[in-house]
């Protein structure tokens, strides 16, 4: 089964032949250029690939797309605002090394525990929220200067040092 990571979303729709802007959070610039298909979640965990005719950069984050059979103002309509997901080897291939979603699929460690292993980075002013699901409950752990250790990425290991009874919140 294939890994889906959400790249950002489709902001608005651009002219009258259906394309849309596609605000990305891949932390460089790009023209996705070589990208064959975009991913968008239709139901949870069945995502529906968007074959792409033609993508240019616009900005540092955001880049014009047009989809296939996508033709019209309107129905580019029916897309925007929708978050938009690449495969893990597209994702690798576009993303910056230094990107914090270059997390994705590490182990949280906190003090010697092993907690999970991060499925979305969700980027906030002042830390990073790490999603993991614990025991079918969704956990979101914070990175900040006071709770982050140490990153190994030959390990693929993030250890923190998390607030008393921060796990427990969400596991009870």
């Amino acid at each position: 089964m294939n890994e889906y990571f959400n790249i950002g979303k489709f902001v608005a729709v651009h002219g009258l032949k259906g394309e849309l802007l596609l605000k990305h959070e891949l932390r460089k610039k790009t023209s996705l250029k070589g990208l064959k298909a975009v991913f968008i979640e239709e139901k949870q965990n069945s995502f529906i690939p968007w074959f792409i005719e033609w993508a240019k950069i616009k900005s540092e984050t955001v880049v014009y797309l047009k989809l296939e059979g996508i033709n019209t103002r309107e129905s580019a309509i029916k897309l925007a605002q929708k978050k938009v997901w690449l495969t893990k080897v597209d994702y690798k291939k576009f993303s910056a090394k230094s990107s914090p979603a270059t997390l994705l699929g590490y182990t949280i460690i906190d003090n010697g525990n092993i907690i999970g292993e991060i499925l979305e980075v969700i980027e906030q002013p002042h830390q990073l929220l790490c999603r993991l699901e614990i025991q079918r409950k969704e956990v979101l752990i914070p990175l900040h200067e006071g709770s982050l250790q140490k990153i190994d990425h030959k390990k693929k290991q993030v250890m923190v040092e998390l607030p008393e009874g921060l796990l427990e919140v969400y596991l009870t």
